[in-house]
């Protein structure tokens, strides 16, 4: 069905049947178009299936790679081997003062109080704490820094009592012990002992 000539509005019949003729070959008489579209089809189903193919090879190596690249990085990077706690870290210096402050003499637990300190004076310039004297390195440390630095400076200022006082300060073994038992967290936080 032709348009007829003065009609201006679009004939939808016209359009779908132009379109039908087409595909089915009606007006070509060979049939030139039907084995072209077959080839044509052919060809795309193989290339579609060539880049699914090598679409699947470069999946599969990509998670190969990242699966080695993860296993190096865990070699490398990974965490840290556990120490056992059976075998704790073993202080001879750490292990001296515990003697001292286990006896019954007041010199011994003073110089225990006076070795403790002198340890945690080694402990604090190692963690890079500059100054003249164990106060002046506390001075320095933020509270975020140094989780026992209450600890460290209850210690110290007994030690300072001892030096200052000497013989004339009354050390009590509970104030000793205590003294100790505050090196103790010190030195537990920086894996001294």
């Amino acid at each position: 069905m032709l348009p007829t000539p003065g009609y201006t509005s679009l004939n939808v019949e016209y359009v779908f049947r132009a379109l039908y003729e087409a595909a089915t070959n009606v007006h070509l008489s060979t049939g030139a178009l039907h084995p072209i579209i077959t080839a044509t089809w052919q060809i795309i189903t193989v290339v579609g299936y060539l880049a699914s193919a090598g679409a699947l090879f470069v999946i599969v190596y990509s998670i190969m790679h990242i699966e080695e690249v993860r296993r190096k990085e865990k070699e490398k990077y990974g965490p840290l081997p556990k120490i056992s706690e059976d075998t704790p870290h073993e202080n001879p210096r750490w292990k001296q003062v515990e003697e001292l402050i286990s006896g019954e003499n007041v010199n011994d637990w003073r110089q225990a109080i006076i070795e403790a300190d002198i340890i945690l004076g080694e402990v604090l310039t190692r963690q890079g704490y500059k100054g003249e004297t164990i106060g002046e390195q506390l001075k320095q440390i933020e509270r975020a820094d140094f989780d026992s630095l209450d600890n460290a400076w209850e210690a110290h200022k007994v030690r300072n009592m001892i030096a200052h006082s000497g013989s004339a300060f009354a050390l009590s073994e509970t104030l000793a012990r205590r003294t100790i038992s505050h090196y103790k967290k010190v030195f537990h936080e920086f894996e001294v002992i």
